[in-house]
């Protein structure tokens, strides 16, 4: 009996070395990197706090590089413009960003309330991934509390509610398994605890794709090099790629997106990119394409214009939902002839992430020919 009892005791003490301790981070100007200005240290409301003066600049925790776990912390938004935390962040371009958008707070059905994205080649994809925002019942003058956890390529985000999770995500879309932490926004953050490795049961894996199976989305596209386009100038026929173009291969991912900003990044100015796929019909026919795109689009088939749209942020430019990339902007009639056809879009972009989703009424008989 001595020596069974004291193998379990063994174990206990083996297991309480192995289990993930949490961080209480200080929240002490050494351990933080910002820019001179925008940020304090201060006791608020009786707590320790860090006080973010700016909505434009990220203060970023040292010392610390993280993977997997748990993090949660109280927050006090100061206006009505946006404060996040960043996670696996490596630098200012590349990063996983988890943000409120303080104004939707509170909002019964707020769709956009708060929002899931990473940072890609230095550009926030909010507009490529209206799946991830929600709405949730947080606010100012009143600590909220938030807790994040994040299992490889998984998160839950809860908001004042130990039990429901406000979002749910099945895939981080960033390219970091690792790095720093920060935050920025106009807000004060106390009770910063971090626990490394600590999942609490969610799985590492991406969930799956709803869509995964679903043969309407067109896959499959060959795509240009980007072109400066000058503002106010439109495509034409004059302008269809011309022979000696040089073409890549790109693939829809998750849900059907052609994501443009992974393989291009940053649009400093207005510039395009012609996206060009082959379908084989069996006889002459016309589809229906429910089309989503951000900003600006030209479609031809078989060398006719068919389509011309544009998804802009100005609210008299905007399609829904809000500005975002989704099937739901828009939809036009696609002529197909018997045979091979062939169908180009020219794509502009020079406003947060460019994307495209096609995807016919039915594929039916129709092979989608790879280059």
């Amino acid at each position: 009996m001595l020596a069974t009892g004291c193998l379990l005791f063994h174990l206990f003490l083996s297991a309480q070395k192995t289990m993930p301790r949490a961080v209480q981070v200080p929240l002490v100007a050494e351990k933080w990197g910002f820019p001179a200005g925008t940020c304090e240290f201060l006791s608020y409301k009786s707590v320790p706090a860090m006080r973010l003066l700016s909505n434009k600049d990220t203060t970023v925790l040292k010392d610390l590089r993280f993977s997997n776990g748990v993090i949660e912390y109280d927050i006090e938004p100061e206006d009505d413009d946006f404060t996040g935390v960043f996670f696996r962040r490596q630098d200012s371009k590349e990063s996983e960003y988890f943000y409120l958008r303080v104004f939707g707070g509170g909002i019964p059905g707020m769709m956009p309330a708060v929002q899931y994205a990473p940072i890609l080649h230095g550009v926030n994809l909010w507009n490529l991934l209206p799946y991830c925002q929600g709405a949730a019942s947080f606010g100012r003058g009143r600590w909220n509390h938030i807790k994040l956890v994040i299992s490889g390529e998984q998160m839950l985000v809860y908001i004042n509610d130990p039990i429901h999770p406000t979002l749910e995500i099945a895939h981080l879309e960033g390219v970091t398994r690792e790095g720093s932490i920060g935050f920025d926004g106009k807000a004060v953050i106390a009770n910063l605890v971090v626990t490394p490795d600590k999942t609490e049961g969610l799985s590492p894996v991406a969930g799956f794709d709803p869509y995964y199976s679903d043969p309407r989305y067109v896959r499959h596209w060959s795509v240009s090099q980007p072109i400066p386009l000058p503002k106010g100038r439109e495509l034409t026929h004059d302008d269809l790629p011309k022979a000696g173009v040089v073409w890549s291969g790109i693939e829809a991912e998750r849900l059907g997106l052609v994501n443009l900003t992974r393989m291009f990044g940053n649009s400093e100015s207005r510039r395009y990119i012609w996206l060009k796929c082959r379908l084989k019909a069996p006889e002459a026919q016309v589809r229906q394409v429910a089309f989503g795109f951000t900003n600006e689009v030209w479609v031809f088939v078989n060398g006719k214009m068919a389509f011309v749209d544009k998804n802009m942020y100005d609210e008299l430019m905007r399609k829904q939902p809000r500005a975002r990339c989704s099937v739901e902007n828009a939809s036009f009639t696609l002529p197909l002839q018997a045979g091979d056809n062939e169908i180009l879009i020219g794509v502009a972009n020079d406003f947060y992430g460019w994307a495209i989703i096609a995807r016919l009424d039915s594929m039916e008989g129709i092979e989608a020919l790879r280059e």
